[in-house]
């Protein structure tokens, strides 16, 4: 992990300077961009594995950036927005960033944050091992990350394939939003536990017939979410 490429991106030249000194404090090597294609850029050319990403940018703003990333890797993404209200949070974690931090934020709670992402690494441990799940509606290939419903090949972020894997190894049984941030994010995840909810329900978009109505993945109220495709 002290290796690891970091790409913090920001028009705040204070505090792509901040971010960068802290990074560099922790030994890992940090690169920077001031604005959207700038950005797209250095992903591209440096590859990092984790990219701080703020929402505000000229020329193309952090949500774009996002979605672009997205087609092409499932590098880590911490997104930054100074926005009080709710909508940047809930619209980047939709699209497929891996956590938020509102602005101003400490440096040293980034840092940690940015730790606990790269300590649990892509997948869930023993997946390449693992059969293929087989249910009614879903096939879920653990080891080469795929999904197919009713044999149509489903596209998943790797935070939905998680949560996914995590439920189906399982089926019936109910996880606590708390149960599935240990396993998914990790036992040393800063953020809002509502991450959970943004996930999944995305998911449900994807996998389910009606998502308003959800009969794969299914709440229980006050309890959790329950798995309950059938085995074959």
């Amino acid at each position: 992990m002290s290796n690891a490429k970091i790409l913090v991106v920001d028009d705040e030249q204070s505090i792509t300077q901040t971010v960068r000194a802290y990074l560099e404090q922790n030994g890992f090597t940090v690169f920077v961009a001031s604005d959207g294609p700038a950005s797209l850029k250095a992903a591209r050319t440096h590859k990092p594995d984790l990219i701080v990403l703020d929402v505000m940018l000229p020329g193309m703003d952090g949500i774009e950036v996002l979605q672009q990333l997205r087609r092409e890797s499932d590098v880590y993404i911490l997104m930054l927005t100074a926005r009080a209200d709710e909508t940047d949070k809930i619209i980047g974690l939709s699209v497929g960033a891996d956590d938020y931090m509102t602005k101003p934020f400490s440096p040293r709670e980034l840092v940690a944050r940015v730790k606990a992402m790269l300590r649990r690494g892509r997948g869930l441990a023993g997946a390449d091992h693992e059969p293929v799940l087989v249910f009614r509606h879903l096939r879920i290939d653990a080891g080469a990350r795929r999904v197919w419903k009713d044999e149509t090949l489903v596209e998943l972020t790797a935070i939905e394939f998680d949560l996914l894997v995590t439920i189906a190894r399982q089926v019936g049984h109910v996880f606590s939003r708390e149960q599935l941030i240990e396993q998914v994010w990790g036992t040393d995840y800063y953020g809002d536990e509502r991450v959970v909810d943004v996930h999944l329900g995305h998911l449900r978009r994807k996998v389910e017939d009606d998502a308003t109505r959800p009969a794969l993945i299914v709440t229980v109220r006050g309890a959790g979410y329950r798995f309950e495709d059938t085995p074959v």
